[in-house]
């Protein structure tokens, strides 16, 4: 809806509809009325769906931290998804206080630097998208290693291996942040096009098309084989994470790539909610596909957790 329809539906003020007088004047001499004229009515719905889920994705996270830090064994699935977990509740933690600032300044009535603080967060939520696709590569291509190679897998594996990839994933976006950020807040400006439009070619040209071939050649293995003791659920999980991760994350990426060819593609909230979409239905795949009709619990929560995590075929080497 456009703002000049959105302002003529909120102005109901008894005095511009009984004063002839009152209603001569302009929108911005009635105060209140002038705080309801500069409401962006499908921002602000936007923002307030935007806090909620992302109060939904942070409780979500925190139990997944809390639930495979502290309750569940450890192995070499729950080291990715651990850390795939931080950068999900990082995210939305930096999503939640962007939400909150757009909200508080379309009520405000004076002005506020809103922008300016929301400057800050953009390299952030960089890094976390980042990592957040690198860890879902990782994971895909263990997986279909652990498939296609199985006694490679139980007998060669490295005993850290899922400890040190995470280690090192993290270590590459914060380098790639990092150059970006330097390269960007130096105003060199052709450094800086060049540095994002690298950053997305690795994005877009590795990262995306290993993750999306290794969970396919998943998917199609465990569809064809005969093998019963594999871990299914651990793999629908895989798989179900990959696909929303790429329906509402990858949006949020081409439409920052356009962004530096000044193509204007819908708004930002928008593509900003669905990233906030993907880092929170994590942890309700997790719980859904281990859950098998159980009632909603804590007890029950934990037993689903396990039940994916921990399921014959995954913990095969400490990690």
């Amino acid at each position: 809806m456009e703002l000049e329809n959105a302002t003529a539906s909120l102005s109901l003020s008894p005095s511009s509809s009984t004063s002839p007088s009152s209603s001569a004047q302009p929108p911005y001499a009635l105060g209140w009325d002038r705080q309801l004229m500069l409401i962006d009515v499908p921002d602000m719905a936007v923002d307030g769906v935007t806090l909620l889920i992302c109060l939904c994705g942070l409780v979500g996270n925190g139990a997944v931290l809390w639930l495979l830090g502290c309750r569940i064994r450890r192995n070499p699935i729950t080291v990715y998804i651990l850390n795939l977990a931080v950068a999900d509740f990082t995210f939305l933690l930096f999503m939640l206080t962007s939400a909150l600032l757009y909200i508080l300044d379309n009520l405000s009535c004076s002005t506020f630097p809103v922008f300016e603080y929301l400057k800050s967060f953009l390299l952030p939520l960089l890094l976390t998208h980042n990592i957040g696709m690198y860890l879902l590569t990782a994971i895909s291509i263990e997986r279909c290693v652990s498939v296609l190679c199985p006694l490679w897998y139980r007998c060669h594996r490295p005993q850290h291996l899922s400890a040190v990839v995470c280690a090192l994933l993290w270590a590459l976006s914060i380098t790639v942040i990092a150059a970006v950020a330097f390269l960007c807040l130096s105003h060199q400006h052709e450094q800086c096009r060049l540095a994002l439009i690298s950053m997305y070619a690795l994005n877009f040209a590795v990262f995306a098309p290993s993750m999306v071939i290794s969970s396919t050649l998943l998917f199609i293995k465990v569809q064809c084989g005969s093998q019963r003791r594999q871990p299914r659920r651990l793999y629908i999980v895989i798989f179900l994470t990959v696909l929303f991760f790429l329906l509402f994350m990858v949006p949020l990426s081409i439409w920052n790539f356009l962004q530096h060819f000044s193509y204007m593609l819908g708004q930002s909230q928008v593509v900003f909610l669905l990233g906030c979409i993907n880092s929170s239905i994590n942890p309700f795949i997790y719980f859904l596909v281990g859950s098998c009709r159980r009632r909603c619990s804590l007890v029950s929560l934990q037993v689903a957790f396990r039940r994916v995590f921990e399921e014959t075929g995954v913990t095969v080497i400490s990690s």
